[in-house]
C-alpha cells in the first residue's frame, strides 16, 4: 500500500495507521477495549459476535504493532489465559474512536439519537474532537494545512 503523495520507499502515516487499524473488526475491538474496558477474548467474542479466527488475527495484529498487550491471569481452577490490554499508544486512538463516532453521529446519525455521549470528566460538559493549536486554541477544519515534509521547506 503506497498513498498517492508519498515516495515509493515511504508511506504516509495515514497508510502506516491504516495497516493497523483500517479493518472494521480492529475498530470494533478497539471501541470495545477503550470505551467498554473488555479485555477477555471471550468477552470480545460475546460482545461483537466475531469469529474466534478473525478475532485472533486482529487481536495479534495490536499485540504486534504495540496497540494492546497481553497479561495472564487464572480462574480457580482454570487454565492460565491472557486478557488484552490497551497500551499508551493504543490509548492515544481513543481520539480517533471519539472522531470516528463523533463524524457518524453528524453525518450518519441514527434515528434514536447518538448511543454515546461524551463528556467532561469534571464538569460534565459536552466534549467534540476538534483541531487545536499550540496555544489551545480550536482551528476550523477548513483552516489546517496538511503541508508533505518536501512542501514544508518551500
Amino acid at each position: 500500500m503506497n498513498d498517492v503523495n508519498c515516495a515509493p520507499e515511504e508511506m504516509c502515516s495515514i497508510a502506516r495507521t491504516i495497516e493497523v487499524v483500517g479493518d472494521k473488526w480492529t475498530i470494533l475491538i478497539l471501541r470495545e477495549a477503550a470505551l467498554r474496558k473488555v479485555t477477555r477474548f471471550a468477552d470480545f467474542r460475546t460482545g461483537l459476535r466475531i469469529a474466534p479466527d478473525i478475532l485472533s488475527n486482529r487481536l495479534n495484529i495490536l499485540l504486534e504493532a504495540g496497540v494492546m498487550e497481553k497479561q495472564p491471569y487464572r480462574e480457580p481452577g482454570a487454565r492460565t489465559r491472557y486478557s488484552y490490554h490497551l497500551t499508551p499508544a493504543g490509548e492515544k486512538l481513543l481520539l480517533v474512536l471519539a472522531a470516528l463516532q463523533q463524524w457518524g453521529d453528524e453525518h450518519r446519525p441514527p434515528t434514536s439519537g447518538p448511543s454515546v455521549l461524551r463528556r467532561s470528566a469534571d464538569h460534565g460538559r459536552p466534549v467534540r474532537v476538534a483541531f487545536v493549536d499550540d496555544t489551545d486554541s480550536v482551528v476550523s477544519a477548513d483552516g489546517v494545512l496538511f503541508p508533505y515534509a518536501s512542501e514544508r521547506s518551500a
